[in-house]
């Protein structure tokens, strides 16, 4: 396991006058956020945070004192390391262990990069970036995406573009 900094949320402003900032989350709601009480290793300590009823959240942090200090962290990504990141089950992942990995056909051909993990609604879709710098986007279901690991994902020949 890889253990570099994933982001699980992002600054986009400051709420109120007295430090608070609203997120961006990417992740499964303010609930899951909650369990990490530092972030881009320990230079942002949470005192508080809430759900704030729109899919995002309202923090605040010790180090931020007043709106203007807020309004400076307007982009800031907020990381944690790979390793404080909760178990997962068999056949889950989280997005960034697939970003970066090498795809390889099921007949052994290399095929480039994963470079993006979206989801339409439907299902996870991988984004694969070619050598030639081309993409093609696969679903990650098992009759697509027989196998990864932490050192490649394999996909099923006939899903190549």
């Amino acid at each position: 396991m890889r253990d570099r900094p994933v982001t699980l949320a992002a600054i986009i402003g400051a709420h109120g006058v007295a430090g608070e900032v609203r997120l961006k989350l990417f992740g499964e709601g303010a609930g899951a956020l909650k369990r990490y009480r530092a972030f881009n290793d320990s230079a942002l300590t949470v005192t508080a945070m809430r759900d704030d009823g729109k899919g995002g959240a309202i923090a605040r942090f010790v180090e931020v004192a007043d709106r203007t200090a807020a309004e400076k962290l307007r982009g800031t990504a907020l990381t944690v390391p790979r390793s404080s990141l909760p178990p997962l089950a068999e056949g889950e992942y989280y997005h960034a262990d697939l970003l970066g990995l090498p795809a390889v056909s099921t007949e052994g051909e290399a095929l480039g990069e994963c470079v993006g993990v979206e989801n339409f609604g439907a299902g996870d879709v991988i984004e694969i970036r070619k050598a030639d710098g081309k993409t093609f986007m696969v679903p990650m279901k098992p009759q697509a995406v027989p196998e990864w690991t932490d050192e490649r994902i394999v996909i099923e020949a006939a899903w190549v573009e």
